[in-house]
This record gives structure tokens, C-alpha cells and sequence, in this order.
């Protein structure tokens, strides 16, 4: 189901293995995956198939597009994975030539708003400590952190620590009400 965009931007969609083409450039980068708990891909195919449908993982990703272009071209993805009930993680990865024009940040406040609009409680997000740009988006949206976990993940870049980010419902319409004073 496509979430629609206050702003009209961009859209989410379901992300599907056509995918796989617009954002191997990003995928397959050193830079842009640094700071995943796996190393880049290395072929299409590769992402493709980790792109494939997502029933066992419990995780649901859209592709972000551009809600006026022509096509249908995926500039980047959010994802959503139930924790237990009441409580979701969210992911997230934009394409390396759209970083720095807020698509997403607009992308995840679309999917805060239809999280919390289906009653989750708790929105958390596990973050590489020098991955500042993360850091930036998630306290941009009110993200408070809850947690600095040592040695946490072993990723292609060695043993990682980990921040963890949360966000309550709460903390959300009053940070969206804030907005809409302005």
C-alpha cells in the first residue's frame, strides 16, 4: 500500500526486485554500505534476491520515489520490522546522488505517521555511532537515545557499538503539532 506524502515529494511503495537496478550503485558502494552489518553487493542478481519478498524476515519495505517524476524509479527505501507488539524498527537507505535534499527524512516521517496510525506504541532504530547522518535524521524527527551498546555487532567492518534510538507516539503528535504551528 502506497503511503501518500504530505509534501509531495516523494511517494512509498512496496519495493520490489526491479529495484535492485536503481540502487545497486548505492548498494554496491564501500561508502554507502559501511555502516550495514553486511558488505556491499557485488551484482545485481545478488540484490535482486535480497530484495525478494520479506514474509519470513516479519520486516515490509517500500521503495521511495519521487512523487512527480515520470517514472517509477526507486531513489531509496524505508523498512519496518515488528519487535514485539506495541514496538516496531525502522531502517532506512537513500540512493548516494539524492543524500542531502531531505527525501529521507520526509520518507521516514511518512512511515512514524502510518506506524503510529496503526497503533504502535515505540519506534526504535539501531545506529552505528559514527554514522552522524543517521544520527542527524532520527534526532531531527525527535528520536531521543535510549542506549549505547559496546561491542555489539560483528559487521565486514569489524566489531561494531551500537546506539539505540526510540521514539513513543506520544513524543510524535507533539513533535507534529509543533510543526503545524509553524
Amino acid at each position: 500500500m502506497a503511503i501518500p506524502s504530505f509534501q509531495k515529494r516523494i511517494l512509498l511503495r512496496p519495493r520490489c526486485e526491479s529495484d535492485a537496478e536503481a540502487l545497486y550503485p548505492t548498494m554496491s558502494h564501500p561508502d554507502s554500505m559501511r555502516f550495514w552489518s553486511r558488505a556491499p553487493f557485488t551484482s545485481i542478481p545478488e540484490l535482486r534476491n535480497y530484495f525478494t519478498p520479506e514474509e519470513a524476515s516479519g520486516w515490509k519495505t517500500w521503495a521511495i520515489v519521487k512523487a512527480n517524476s515520470p517514472s517509477d524509479t526507486a531513489i531509496g527505501f524505508v523498512a519496518a520490522g515488528i519487535r514485539r507488539k506495541g514496538v516496531t524498527e525502522i531502517g532506512y537507505l537513500i540512493a548516494r546522488e539524492q543524500l542531502s535534499q531531505g527525501y529521507g527524512r520526509e520518507a521516514v516521517a511518512m512511515l512514524l505517521d502510518d506506524l503510529f496510525a496503526q497503533g504502535q506504541r515505540r519506534i526504535v532504530a539501531d545506529v552505528d555511532p559514527e554514522n552522524r547522518a543517521s544520527v542527524a535524521l532520527l534526532t531531527a524527527l525527535g528520536f531521543k537515545l535510549e542506549g549505547h551498546l559496546r561491542a555489539e555487532w560483528e559487521t565486514h567492518i569489524g566489531i561494531r557499538d551500537s546506539l539505540i534510538y526510540g521514539l513513543l507516539v506520544e513524543d510524535w503528535k507533539t513533535s507534529a503539532a509543533e510543526v503545524e504551528k509553524r
